[in-house]
């Protein structure tokens, strides 16, 4: 289907069950929202979109879930079933998570009507472990399970600073492209062919930037580097997520700031990659 037919459509994922070290970033949608609407800033992007436009972008509002350990398979059912509904309606959706755990559904959905998704994935951490604290659904996991069920066609990750001996065979296993933080920049590796899917995890960013998370890392991306990385990116984007963000960790909401500001631009390359 033609891109320009297609509408960005936030939908926020109040999950945080999965996470292995501080919960709070369920909390994540609602601070998001309000710092995207916030009057402190216009609805302009960077790259020349009115997010103000009428009919820019739509918004979904929040899944209802019961974020419990025990109902987890029923969680991740229902993500997955109401994004393949957002795109079967023609919406492409840009997840509010949340922690990582979330990406996993959602791509299930993505890859029922996209068979060559490329996944870019912004984060300090690589996120394959086989398990991570005997869960095979920890936010540590993700893309173990993506590639493990042949979701994406390529995975690149781009600010990685964490890398152990055990994702590093995993990464070798499935091919995947890891571009680690001392690498960069890395703009002509971000060229894609065909649909691609952002998932950026707020700490890639360095905690400087970004001190609302569970897993401060320092040593990470700056915004202004994260948005050229962001710029760079070609091909149809068709859906992204922003997860780990921590409001319970934030300082003065600065953080909450930081992911409306990279939502904020993820909305406009995918609404400028429509008019073209």
């Amino acid at each position: 289907m033609n891109s320009k037919l297609r509408r960005p459509t936030l939908l926020g994922i109040p999950l945080d069950v999965n996470s292995s070290f501080l919960p709070g970033a369920a909390l994540a949608p609602g601070k998001i929202r309000e710092a995207l609407r916030s009057a402190a800033s216009n609805e302009w992007t960077e790259s020349g979109v009115d997010l103000g436009a009428p009919g820019a972008f739509a918004d979904a509002g929040d899944l209802k879930l019961s974020n419990s350990r025990e109902k987890v398979e029923e969680d991740f059912a229902e993500i997955e079933r109401t994004v393949r509904g957002l795109i079967e309606s023609g919406g492409n959706p840009v997840s509010l998570g949340g922690d990582h755990s979330i990406t996993y559904p959602i791509v299930k959905a993505f890859a029922q009507r996209y068979s060559d998704l490329s996944i870019l994935h912004f984060d300090a951490h690589p996120d394959l472990y086989a398990e991570f604290e005997g869960s095979r659904v920890s936010h540590a996991c993700p893309f173990a399970r993506i590639l493990e069920d042949g979701l994406a066609s390529r995975l690149v990750q781009v600010g990685i600073r964490t890398m152990n001996g055990h994702q590093r065979q995993q990464a070798a296993r499935f091919g995947v492209e890891v571009i680690e933080m001392k690498s960069l920049p890395a703009y002509e590796r971000l060229k894609i062919h065909g649909p691609a899917y952002i998932s950026f995890d707020m700490d890639v960013l360095d905690p400087a930037f970004a001190a609302g998370i569970s897993h401060r890392e320092p040593g990470g991306m700056s915004v202004r580097e994260a948005i050229a990385h962001l710029h760079a990116i070609s091909g149809m984007i068709v859906g992204a997520d922003v997860v780990e963000y921590n409001p319970g960790q934030d300082v003065s909401d600065l953080t909450a700031t930081v992911a409306a500001k990279i939502v904020k631009e993820i909305l406009g390359q995918m609404i400028a990659a429509g008019e073209e």
